[in-house]
């Protein structure tokens, strides 16, 4: 008999029905010459420092540090993991050949290997190894079993990091625990959650520490195009109103215009952590959330294996394409395309030298039925399009560059146009987002210009402030988990950066998780924040090993040497081994101080009136000549062109001084609310502006 041992009893399931294993027993399933049993989760763990001696119970600094011998392995303490166990071990001793189906990763790996280390087993070994549950995926995978040998290293690093997280974690926890928690509660050390934790600390820090200033630049509009002065910033209003007086005085001369067209690259295909941070920039969904709801889309046969961190796809996969693509119906208008013509294969998609356990996250040939919920379709579709979109064309832009000048001062404007969408086509239909001053600058239509041309102009003054660094938020996050804290925006050099990235793809979302159940960090909207207790705890640690990220992804680059048998995983545990005896000695002898864990209570909100967003009266179009724009003065707010159109509205009405949101609302809605204040007859009501452009009180 061949035993068969997957990762979850849905799994066995489908992997015994392949197999025609279909009778029933107490914990596993029998037939065709098979067993078919499962695990479900770690059955196993390491032990505990009391299994070692029993004193380790104590969390006392002297006997600190706790390095064992040698590390065992227990069972968990729970009668339901007791009891497949022993299913397990029975199936064990009565079999001829073990097949591990473990979920096919470095941690899938480590859960089959300790139980059936604990299970003693001495049976000839193969390995299950799969991207996708599909039958034909589960037929081509026991066609082409591996020796489990293959898969040695991947279990020896797997190991390496549990002994390594084990000998930061309980040391470092009981290290600053007792040296700094005074008895009230438990400061917890992690091998990635600290420097996790220490990146959202610097970045609070930085904005605490930001100073917002105002600034004013020169801008003008010339043939309809809005040009931005290509000088520093103006620190002053003063020196800004002496620039306009001289742009006043001279005409606008186009010095170059270049128009060259480029073309906008395919987006690369999802690994994991590319998937968790489109779905929390799109929909909000928490990196743990996005993992659960792919995990069980994966689980239904739908998409390829989630815990990835490759963007591209096996050579050996490109006959299938065409298939999963016909299949994909639901999007048969941007597929009915790409079947006309033979399926590009491109470096970019299909390359054997960047996939390593496994390849991207793309969709089976089974399409997705009616009963996914609503969030496992938002993901579908996320995978599906971007499985769709790497095959279209790269779409073709044109960048257009103005230069000119006034007087002495330059001016620029660009503008970017889509002359051939190509893969863009794919999101023809999503909300467009947001864009911000800049990227509405960008996207002016400019018409062509002449060099040396010239003409009028309306200057302006733009009056902005400086934007303190952004918070993260979930997105950013694991953006910058993955390339240890580095700030990357291009996807081929963070490609590179993967290997020294802190983490991996599937356990990222649970250390996040774990921060917040720490009450390490809170959650403000989208946005991410230290608590103060997170923020204590990072000023205590003094040790940079271990905050920082960059010395975190050099652990991680090790670890997955060890999975290529590029790197001895004992080498690598005696060097955590002197790390945290050389901390424990550091923090013992070092001065202590207790760290607060009272949480701040809310202080109660204060009513403030609402703030609405400071108008540019630049930027506002003149209401009465609808030509010109409008210019804020000393005492009046007027057309720019005030000599030809005769629009102004003075800053004080019938002995009142209006507030700038008053003059808004007088000369963008015509009416204010009611006002009291006025001299004369008529001490309160509305001013209104009339058709003719008076101001009259009702």
């Amino acid at each position: 008999m061949k035993l068969c041992i997957a990762e979850k009893p849905s799994v066995a399931r489908d992997i015994a029905k392949v197999l025609g294993a279909t009778t029933p027993k107490s914990g596993y399933m029998e037939g065709n010459g098979y067993f078919v049993t499962w695990t479900f989760g770690h059955l196993c763990t390491l032990k505990e420092p009391q299994d070692y001696a029993p004193h380790f119970k104590s969390w006392d600094l002297i006997f600190l540090p706790i390095i064992p011998k040698n590390f065992g392995i227990k069972l968990i303490d729970n009668n339901g993991v007791e009891k497949q166990f022993n299913t397990i071990e029975k199936l064990v001793q009565e079999c001829d050949e073990v097949i591990n189906c473990g979920d096919a990763g470095q941690e899938g790996e480590l859960i089959q290997r300790w139980v059936l280390q604990k299970a003693k087993c001495d049976k000839p070994m193969k390995r299950l190894w799969i991207s996708s549950l599909t039958e034909d995926s589960i037929k081509e995978g026991f066609e082409n079993l591996k020796p489990a040998e293959d898969y040695k290293n991947l279990y020896l690093a797997g190991n390496a990091r549990a002994i390594g997280d084990w000998l930061l974690g309980i040391n470092a926890t009981r290290l600053f625990t007792k040296k700094f928690g005074g008895n009230k509660g438990v400061l917890s050390i992690g091998r990635v959650q600290t420097p996790t934790l220490a990146m959202l600390v610097q970045r609070q820090k930085e904005i605490d520490a930001f100073s917002q200033e105002e600034y004013w630049e020169l801008k003008t509009k010339y043939r309809d195009v809005l040009f931005s002065a290509s000088i520093d910033r103006l620190k002053t209003l003063e020196k800004a109103e002496k620039g306009l007086e001289y742009l006043k005085q001279n005409q606008f001369e186009i010095v170059s215009f270049e128009i060259k067209e480029g073309k906008e690259k395919n987006p690369r295909l999802f690994d994991l952590t590319g998937l968790q941070v489109e779905a929390n920039k799109k929909y909000g969904f928490s990196a743990e959330h996005t993992l659960n709801y792919i995990q069980s889309l994966y689980e239904k046969k739908h998409t390829t294996y989630p815990r990835v961190d490759t963007t591209y796809l096996s050579e050996n996969l490109y006959p299938k394409i065409g298939g999963i693509l016909r299949s994909m119906t639901i999007y048969s208008d941007l597929i009915s395309p790409l079947l006309t013509q033979p399926i590009p294969k491109t470096k970019a998609v299909f390359d054997d030298t960047k996939v390593t356990d496994h390849h991207a996250i793309i969709p089976t040939e089974i399409p997705p039925s009616s009963n996914l919920t609503r969030e496992e379709k938002l993901i579908y579709d996320l995978v599906a399009r971007r499985f769709i979109a790497v095959f279209y064309p790269e779409c073709k832009i044109s960048n257009t560059l103005v230069e000119g000048q006034v007087g002495t001062i330059p001016f620029k404007a660009s503008g970017k146009q889509i002359l051939e969408p190509g893969w863009r086509a794919v999101y023809l239909k999503d909300k467009k987002e947001e864009k911000d001053e800049k990227d509405k600058d960008e996207e002016q239509t400019i018409p062509e210009f002449v060099a040396g041309e010239k003409g009028d102009h309306e200057p302006l003054i733009h009056q902005g402030k400086t934007s303190p660094p952004k918070p993260y938020t979930e997105a950013t996050l694991l953006r910058a988990m993955e390339t240890a804290g580095k700030q990357v925006e291009d996807e081929e050099l963070r490609e590179m950066l993967k290997n020294n990235g802190i983490g991996r793809p599937s356990t990222r979302a649970n250390i996040i998780e774990t921060l917040f159940r720490r009450k390490y960090i809170e959650r403000k909207k989208k946005n991410i924040f230290a608590t103060s207790i997170g923020v204590d705890l990072i000023d205590t640690i003094e040790d940079e090993v271990l905050k920082s990220p960059e010395l975190t992804g050099e652990w991680e680059s090790k670890l997955r040497k060890i999975e290529k048998g590029e790197y001895e995983a004992n080498q690598f545990k005696e060097e955590l081994i002197e790390m945290v005896t050389d901390l424990t000695q550091k923090v013992i002898s070092g001065k202590g101080k207790v760290i607060n864990f009272e949480e701040e209570k809310p202080v109660p909100k204060e009513k403030k009136p609402r703030v609405k967003t400071e108008i540019i009266w630049e930027e506002t179009q003149c209401p009465k000549c609808k030509s010109n724009n409008l210019m804020k003065g000393k005492t009046a707010v007027g057309c720019s062109d005030y000599k030809g159109c005769g629009f102004k509205v003075p800053f004080e009405i019938f002995g009142k001084k209006l507030s700038e949101k008053q003059l808004q609302d007088l000369i963008l809605k015509s009416k204010t609310s009611k006002l009291k204040g006025f001299t004369g007859n008529q001490e309160e009501g509305f001013l209104i502006m009339n058709e003719d452009f008076s101001i009259s009180i009702k």
